[in-house]
């Protein structure tokens, strides 16, 4: 596993460190936890150069909230697309992997879109996790209902789920064992549903403009529901309100072992692979940039 390196893995070390280590597990009733992630996650967005937006709800009688990241070019834009990972954990884990790599990609991932010509918005979802999980008090359902129709205006949403794990050995569900996928771990998936075809494909694009990062696709129809196991982020919600949306991520529970386990934890992690994927979502949105020029 990488431990130091480039500049870029030096900070996303340090973030992952400060959610998963220094905070712990991010759970609504584990103290102040998610409030201090929160809080961590604002000034990072703030420092980056974004406009944040505090989207506070309620949860059972505690306050929680989702927080929106625009850059100077969506600001006047009658579009946008997102960037989004979910900073809670479950109750039992640091969450290294699940989620504090993709809220740290996101973070890196920030510092980039606060220049791009694309406009965008950086989103880091909270209540992600069960017992929120696929009901209405889950951070990015919050997010696309309080949007009404505007999500409209969503041109496609990436979400970031679990990007931080590696493996000699890759699993897969029965029935893409035999699909021809790779038997190492070292690629990024990307995963859409039909109606996100289009922009997963565009988005592809973009990732292979950066070999040293091997990726591969999933595109499955009718919302997920035939592979249900590829449905369990907040792209989902995305997917539901009939919005162009795809998961990027190492495959979860298909690679990691610690998934949901107290030994979720930052020693396991790869920061070279996760530095990679900055890149790569960087050429991706070079890409839609381009696509969206005048």
């Amino acid at each position: 596993m990488s431990g130091t390196g480039t500049g870029r893995e030096v900070g996303l070390r340090r973030d992952v460190e400060a959610l998963s280590v220094e905070i712990g597990p991010r759970a609504p009733f584990v103290g102040d936890s998610l409030d201090r992630a929160e809080a961590y996650i604002r000034g990072r967005l703030e420092d980056a150069g974004l406009e944040v937006e505090r989207q506070a709800y309620d949860f059972h009688g505690r306050e929680v909230a989702n927080l929106i990241a625009t850059n100077a070019a969506a600001r006047s834009a009658s579009s946008c697309w997102i960037v989004g990972a979910h900073y809670d954990s479950v109750p039992d884990s640091p969450g290294a992997d699940d989620n504090a790599s993709a809220v740290a990609v996101l973070l890196a991932f920030a510092g980039i879109a606060a220049s791009l010509p694309i406009p965008l918005r950086c989103v880091a979802f909270t209540m992600e996790e069960p017992p929120a999980f696929m009901t209405g008090r889950q951070g990015s359902r919050v997010f696309l209902r309080a949007l009404g129709e505007a999500r409209r205006r969503i041109r496609g949403a990436v979400v970031l789920e679990m990007v931080g794990y590696t493996a000699a050995r890759q699993h897969y569900p029965p029935v893409l064992r035999w699909a021809g996928y790779p038997e190492r771990g070292d690629f990024i998936g990307i995963v859409g549903d039909g109606r996100s075809r289009r922009f997963g494909r565009r988005l592809l694009e973009g990732f292979r403009r950066n070999p040293v990062l091997p990726v591969e696709s999933l595109f499955v129809p009718l919302r997920g529901w035939p592979l249900p196991a590829t449905r369990l982020s907040d792209h989902a919600s995305f997917w539901d309100a009939g919005i162009p949306a795809v998961m990027v991520t190492d495959t979860a529970f298909f690679r990691n072992p610690h998934y949901h386990r107290p030994s979720d934890t930052i020693d396991t992690l790869d920061f070279g692979f996760m530095a990679r994927l900055v890149t790569s979502l960087h050429r991706a949105f070079t890409v839609l940039a381009g696509e969206t020029a005048p």
